[in-house]
């Protein structure tokens, strides 16, 4: 399937554009007017960009149905501050409710049930539900088109940052279970960034990965290892030298594995990558490229 977003509506392609761009971090934007009258709403189309000076960036699109654009928008153009605010899963309701299209007199803070807070260094409030809130002076407003459903990139500095004490752990960082975020998918999906939904992928720092190019083609070309798989084998500093390979070979493990092989030639190459794969995932990975050398 190939689109051209010319060629269908916008409506359509936004649609299948936020499908394949998920799971996206949901930015709750709490803004006063020139009056100091509070406005609240959850954006999805944000994230972070910098860290000194530190950079949130938000986009109010224009309506695709009749091009207007959103308080917020006319919010921060009037005072070029804004707070941001986390949407967990303990609040995701409430951030969809305070999305509702309420006329402009209408708190949003009241109507989705939260608590405004008066902030430090900025006039709009912080959002005392929220288990992370960071007051923003507004850097620039990149208007990106005219039409219904152009982007408003805010970029915005941090000023001041809010951590609820119950998120974070004994070594004072946010903890994914404690924060319980929400992100959005396309349509009416979200996702919940915790619990089994997290893993880790070890960061390959300043250590160089010996890379796909320098495995083997029998293992290269598994017919049991994933890419994933072979991505961790590659992501090795070093490939295990023969001498260990064979110190690994002479364990009673691996003895009583090749003698169980040997009974079985033709399968020993697929016992092999299975055994592997299960070393990979259990996190031994040096033992999985000594099983596969062996």
């Amino acid at each position: 399937m190939i689109i051209d977003p010319t060629q269908i509506k916008t409506g359509e392609f936004h649609a299948l554009m936020l499908g394949a761009v998920a799971p996206r971090p949901i930015a709750f934007a709490s803004t006063v007017d020139k009056d100091g009258k509070p406005n609240l709403s959850p954006f999805s189309f944000y994230n972070a960009f910098g860290s000194k000076p530190p950079i949130l960036v938000f986009s109010p699109a224009r309506r695709v149905r009749d091009n207007t654009i959103k308080h917020t928008l006319q919010n921060v153009f009037e005072t070029r501050e804004v707070v941001i605010g986390a949407v967990n899963y303990n609040i995701v309701h409430q951030a969809s409710l305070a999305s509702c299209e309420f006329p402009e007199d209408v708190n949003e803070f009241e109507k989705a049930g939260f608590t405004a807070v008066k902030a430090e260094k900025v006039k709009p409030f912080l959002i005392k539900e929220s288990p992370v809130n960071f007051e923003c002076k507004v850097l620039d407003v990149i208007e990106t088109g005219k039409l219904g459903g152009a982007a408003n990139l805010i970029i915005c500095e941090i000023l001041l940052m809010h951590i609820q004490d119950n998120v974070l752990n004994e070594q004072g960082k946010i903890d994914p279970d404690k924060i319980d975020l929400v992100a959005r998918m396309g349509g009416d999906f979200y996702c919940r960034a915790s619990g089994s939904a997290v893993f880790t992928v070890p960061k390959p720092n300043m250590k160089l990965g010996v890379g796909f190019d320098n495995i083997p083609e029998h293992i290269k070309k598994s017919e049991v290892l994933t890419g994933n798989d072979l991505a961790q084998l590659a992501n090795q500093e070093t490939i295990p030298s023969t001498e260990e390979v064979a110190h690994f070979n002479q364990s009673d493990e691996m003895k009583k594995f090749n003698e169980a092989l040997a009974n079985d030639p033709l399968h020993a190459q697929l016992a092999k990558h299975l055994a592997a794969r299960k070393l990979i995932h259990a996190g031994k990975v040096k033992e999985a490229w000594m099983l596969l050398l062996a």
